[in-house]
């Protein structure tokens, strides 16, 4: 899967660390969090002892139901329109907590609202639209935090079509005593590349799952299009270039090299590609007392005579 094969350098936020960037081949946009509302920002250290920072709630004690809000800054989707969020987290086994009320859960909530701009802290529930329920592959226990066992979880969820400048995500707490660790946004992309002579650029996948962009190629310097069977090629949804078809061929005078057209381009227009024909002279040069024979190929172009040079006639 080529997760844009590009290789941009971009951020991946990390709740332990706001300012962790690497490069990876695909599009990512940063998420900075805002007021976490009814969250705490916690800093830590993880179970190699590396200083971490995390959103959390637990309000598994409290016989009320919850309702615990936090929201990201504004994101703009930069031409993504299908969305993919990533979320790193722990949550705790409510059987693992002695007195814990009947109302603990072991998911929550994750949701986005969509805008042209930032909308600030949007308090307004019924703005968002909720993407999925979370839950943990793993869940820790008491046991597990006396041996530092973090149980880490990695869920991914897509957001469908999406047709504003930007969003907000959101994740509600409606009674679990979860950890939030790490997020990451980003969309899918074919990368640019080069194939049959011809240059592709970074095409955005399509949000539909079985859609293919069709992209039309553009032939690499020195070359020339083949007008019976133009370059194209496909753009799945998942980043993937598929169905090359037609091709560049490279013009007189140069040769195919490594996705590219090589040469110094002198023969002139009009002439073959193939190798003009030979012709075999044989010209008796004179040094000293002594005579010499020398079998020369004289090349000739454009139906010039041989000439000779520096020889002298026998």
């Amino acid at each position: 899967m080529m997760f844009y094969t590009f290789c941009y350098f971009i951020c991946f936020f990390t709740v332990s660390s706001f300012s962790s960037c690497f490069s990876l081949p695909f599009l990512l946009v940063n998420v900075l969090f805002l007021v976490p509302l009814q969250w705490e920002e916690i800093s830590g250290v993880d179970e190699k002892y590396k200083p971490i920072r995390t959103y959390q709630v637990c309000n598994v004690m409290e016989p009320t139901q919850q309702n615990n809000w936090l929201q990201t800054g504004w994101v703009a989707r930069r031409g993504g329109q299908r969305i993919f969020v990533e979320l790193q987290f722990t949550l705790r086994d409510c059987n693992s907590i002695p007195g814990v009320a009947g109302t603990c859960k072991e998911t929550f909530n994750l949701l986005y609202v969509e805008s042209d701009r930032d909308l600030g802290a949007v308090t307004r529930e019924d703005r968002y639209t909720k993407i999925d329920t979370i839950a943990a592959d793993e869940s820790f226990t008491q046991g597990d935090l006396g041996e530092r066992k973090m149980k880490l979880n990695t869920e991914v969820r897509e957001i469908g079509h999406l047709n504003r400048k930007g969003f907000h995500l959101a994740f509600q707490d409606v009674g679990a005593c979860v950890a939030l660790v790490a997020v990451r946004v980003y969309y899918k992309r074919c990368l640019a590349t080069v194939q049959n002579l011809a240059m592709f650029p970074d095409t955005v996948a399509e949000a539909a799952f079985a859609t293919l962009v069709e992209v039309r190629g553009a032939c690499v310097n020195n070359s020339e299009v083949d007008t019976d069977s133009p370059p194209r090629m496909h753009c799945s949804a998942e980043g993937e270039w598929l169905v090359p078809i037609g091709k560049c061929s490279c013009s007189a005078g140069y040769e195919e090299g490594h996705s590219s057209c090589e040469g110094n381009g002198s023969i002139h227009p009009g002439t073959s590609h193939q190798r003009p024909p030979l012709l075999g002279a044989t010209i008796n040069l004179h040094m000293g007392d002594q005579a010499w024979f020398l079998c020369l190929l004289l090349l000739l172009i454009d139906g010039d005579p041989p000439q000779d040079s520096s020889g002298r006639a026998n």
